[in-house]
């Protein structure tokens, strides 16, 4: 039985992409970004493809230039602007930690919105042939995946660099993304060529961000997880108070009440408990074991956000020197405290 041509074009407009976001999944030893959240981000891609078709019709009918020039220039601008969004969000709320998931969220905001636009694609151009749907398949959805993944990874980098969130640092990978993306649809003319650079450049470029963030990770994990035990037996030892972390936290008893200094040592250790719960869950999934979350660790979370609002937001701020406070460390407890979450809804 022959497979209807709507149905032959649509799979190869959108298997390729499909296909590599699940290579990219397979490849992260670590699991960093959940399948439920992948949909999720996919999902957000879908929602950006539609709005900027409507901008980009509004667009073309207000400027005086033709649809040509507009693709080139204003049309990689916009989408590549709407694309960022997601990703500028997903930072900024510490659910992106390591370049491994930057890289994985950037090519799901672009799967989304790759499949939108082959969609409509196919509704405009209904009797292109399988050659055009190649290279929509091929080229120009991974392009959309790949470009706005570029961006996550670059300017995640950045902001490392900078050792704190800054709009400054999402500005070159902007500026890439969209000279990619501008690039590529200047290719028209040629569409094998735009297709093969596609696949040429964009596979080795995500292998060495993944084998440079799995190394990063393994660091990060080695490090982190001997200063969290350190911190943990001082603090469980009862030799905490000579410590020059315990000396910090007697000083605060000048500006807090007694009370409010007790909740912060406990919130310091419940802090490290779970950062190194977090670790050790990583760690197993890396040497492919799955660790469901207990109760204890549940119960852990309920308690770390009663002492939040116990100690307040400047106790939380006074205590931000002994904990580790980089991006990888806040993801770490915004990913365990997800998991756990799911685990309860199930």
């Amino acid at each position: 039985m022959a497979v209807p041509p709507i149905v032959l074009h649509a799979a190869i407009g959108l298997l390729p992409v499909l296909a590599f976001l699940a290579a990219l999944l397979y490849l992260d030893s670590y699991k960093l970004v959940r399948l439920r959240i992948v949909i999720a981000i996919v999902a957000a891609g879908v929602a950006v493809a539609y709005v900027c078709y409507f901008v980009n019709g509004y667009l073309l009918g207000a400027v005086a230039i033709d649809f040509t020039t507009y693709s080139r220039y204003v049309g990689p601008a916009v989408e590549e602007f709407a694309k960022a969004l997601v990703i500028v969000a997903l930072i900024r709320s510490n659910r992106i930690g390591f370049l491994v998931d930057a890289a994985i969220a950037g090519f799901a905001v672009g799967t989304g919105f790759a499949i939108i636009e082959n969609l409509l694609y196919q509704q405009l151009a209904s009797s292109a042939g399988l050659g055009t749907w190649i290279v929509r398949g091929f080229g120009t959805a991974i392009m959309h995946g790949g470009t706005t993944a570029i961006f996550a990874v670059l300017s995640l980098s950045l902001i490392e660099r900078a050792r704190g969130p800054s709009l400054a640092a999402f500005v070159p990978g902007f500026a890439l993304a969209v000279l990619l993306h501008s690039a590529f649809n200047h290719l028209t003319g040629s569409p094998r060529l735009a297709t093969l650079a596609v696949i040429l450049v964009l596979p080795p470029v995500l292998y060495v961000v993944f084998e440079r963030s799995e190394r990063a990770v393994a660091d990060w994990l080695g490090h982190g997880f001997d200063a969290d035990t350190k911190m943990l037996e001082s603090i469980t030892s009862g030799h905490f108070p000579d410590s020059p972390g315990g000396q910090y936290l007697a000083s605060l008893r000048d500006r807090f009440k007694g009370a409010v200094v007790a909740d912060l040592l406990c919130y310091l250790r419940l802090h490290t408990e779970l950062a190194l719960r977090a670790k050790g869950i990583l760690m197993m999934r890396e040497n492919g074991f799955d660790a469901a979350i207990d109760a204890a660790t549940r119960d852990k979370f309920v308690e770390m956000r009663y002492l939040e609002r116990s100690v307040g937001k400047t106790g939380r701020l006074a205590v931000v020197p002994l904990l580790h406070g980089s991006s990888k460390d806040v993801w770490q407890l915004k990913m365990l405290e997800s998991e756990a979450l799911d685990d309860v809804q199930r």
